[in-house]
């Protein structure tokens, strides 16, 4: 096997979800997909469709597994679950950020945003960072030679980005780069990522409010 190989794994946020009291899902079980987000997953199938996709992976949580469902049928191959792509840890989990009546509002929470460098009120970057390079590696080594999608969450994707791009963590979470149903891909040469790219197949369907925009939980 050539170690100059070009492997390209694919990092695709899931579609929108059916959220009608705004809370911040986080890992919460039985958040699924809306209408229009199957929509989205629909559009992430058709552009799967045309690529050399020799491997899946999805994390656990609801939202991505119905988003990974068209893909697998679309390209036929197992989908394999990985914990290591699931939503990162909040502790905002469950709480809703409305404005003027959301859990900003409370002085007890305050605390609790003391550092956004690392952040204090969820999961380490750091960490984050650990756990999306190694499921990375995993599926660059499964689809070696050929395309892997993983199927994850906003903040996941975008610590994953930011690290592969030797970026710092710290960042407005208004402005990342990572739509719903949208893709970064990263391509290897052997075992090193030398490109990364980011496409939105499903970007004429995201509500014109939604569009980079930070939605808790996504």
């Amino acid at each position: 096997m050539s170690s100059s190989e070009r492997t390209v794994v694919h990092l695709m946020r899931h579609g929108e979800v059916h959220n009608p009291t705004g809370v911040l899902y986080g890992r919460l079980p039985d958040y699924h997909l809306s209408e229009l987000g199957r929509k989205m997953a629909e559009r992430g199938a058709e552009y799967f469709s045309e690529r050399d996709v020799t491997h899946l992976v999805c994390s656990p949580l609801e939202r991505a597994q119905e988003t990974m469902e068209p893909i697998a049928a679309t390209v036929d191959l197992p989908v394999h679950t990985d914990g290591r792509v699931i939503e990162a840890a909040n502790s905002f989990e469950g709480k809703t950020f409305g404005v003027g009546d959301g859990a900003l509002r409370r002085p007890s929470v305050w605390w609790l945003l003391r550092n956004p460098a690392k952040p204090s009120w969820g999961e380490p970057y750091t960490e984050i960072a650990a756990r999306m390079l190694a499921a990375l590696a995993d599926a660059r080594d499964a689809a070696r030679g050929h395309e892997a999608v993983i199927v994850s969450h906003q903040l996941p994707i975008w610590v994953a980005r930011l690290t592969v791009q030797k970026r710092r963590y710290l960042h407005d979470p208004r402005r990342r780069e990572c739509s719903l149903a949208s893709i970064t891909s990263v391509t290897y040469e052997g075992d090193e990522p030398v490109a990364v790219g980011y496409s939105e197949p499903a970007g004429d369907l995201v509500p014109a409010h939604l569009r980079r925009k930070f939605v808790g939980g996504a």
